[in-house]
């Protein structure tokens, strides 16, 4: 695995915005926008996806299991970010964040696996979007386009079902579900079976691979000095918390207590800013539809990040013993185009 070289905001990007009422609002990522998650901060609102293989019109909700359906949330993709409608922009309903990443358009064909998938990649930051339909047989490949492993996989089934979530810190026989705050669990979904630099492989359950439903994916490879897939375990301190090495300093982390029920975690730089210049621990929650939250005590650091105060030795975050996944993404790449090493904040 070798580093990445590229400029900050290349192919992830956060961007904040407070609703005026103005109608249609540009919102600058500093690339082009093929995929952004959306909560509002203020407001018990859902959180939403949305994708460039899917389409500009088409939502999915993370925190549920409800179908796909058609929306006027999103104006456009754009080369330099993108573009909300009136319903993400209207007066007095506060602040909201938005989770941007470059893949490359609306995508092509790709036959690697037995089942041929639309793919939407960019190997150099390591993500891709993959759409496919289910023929309902076991043990079916699908290609990702990467170009090498996904250590982390999010499956959607575009009509009521979970999400499903394969993490390579927990192997092929297990899942976790983005939308509940179950523990992880044992499942055929990627049938007991890794993926390769080029193909993932499905069951037959209704979490990847019904005969002729639709399927969503969002994969990851990782990056040194951009992404980072992994794992840790907690002790329960308040005093001497987990520190978490990346690498990088985080832009972005989601975390998932593994062995038993608790929610997700997310905190990105900016919303823990929470526009007041000092540093302030704010948390949303994939799984529930909750305004943010100073909770947690999770922290980001220069290469890496851990937990402080008095919250910090919360089971949902650093239990005792207790095992967690995470998934990161950089501020600033360890390396940048001009070869100088990114620096601390």
């Amino acid at each position: 695995m070798s580093y990445i070289s590229f400029q900050p905001n290349d192919y992830f990007n956060t961007v904040l915005w407070t609703t005026d009422g103005t109608g249609n609002k540009a919102l600058t990522t500093g690339h082009s926008t093929d995929m952004v998650w959306i909560k509002f901060r203020d407001y018990a609102y859902d959180h939403r996806i949305y994708d460039d293989v899917r389409g500009v019109t088409k939502k999915i909700i993370p925190n549920k299991t409800d179908a796909e359906s058609t929306t006027t949330d999103l104006a456009s993709f754009d080369t330099n970010g993108f573009t909300v409608g009136s319903n993400l922009n209207s007066s007095g309903e506060g602040g909201l964040v938005g989770w941007s990443w470059k893949a490359n358009g609306s995508g092509s064909s790709n036959t690697d696996g037995d089942i041929t998938s639309t793919v939407s990649v960019n190997t150099t930051s390591g993500f891709s979007i993959v759409k496919y339909t289910g023929d309902g047989t076991t043990g079916q490949t699908v290609g990702h386009g990467l170009g090498s492993v996904p250590k982390l996989i999010i499956n959607k089934q575009l009509t009521t079902q979970n999400w499903f979530v394969y993490h390579h810190s927990i192997g092929n026989t297990k899942v976790l579900k983005l939308n509940t705050t179950d523990a992880e669990t044992t499942s055929s979904a990627m049938n007991n079976t890794t993926p390769t630099s080029s193909v993932f492989t499905i069951g037959t359950s209704a979490s990847t691979n019904v005969s002729g439903e639709d399927f969503i994916n969002y994969c990851f490879a990782e990056k040194k000095g951009f992404s980072k897939f992994g794992s840790y375990t907690g002790n329960g301190s308040t005093s001497s918390s987990p520190f978490i090495y990346t690498g990088f300093s985080p832009a972005f982390v989601i975390v998932k207590r593994t062995d038993a029920s608790a929610n997700w975690v997310m905190t990105d730089n900016k919303i823990s800013f929470n526009g007041k210049g000092t540093y302030d621990s704010y948390v949303l929650f994939p799984s529930l539809n909750n305004a943010e939250t100073d909770s947690y005590g999770l922290q980001l650091y220069s290469n890496g990040f851990g937990f402080a105060g008095t919250d910090s030795a919360s089971a949902t975050v650093n239990g005792s013993g207790a095992n967690y996944i995470f998934m990161a993404f950089a501020e600033e790449p360890l390396v940048s185009s001009n070869g100088v090493p990114a620096t601390a904040r």
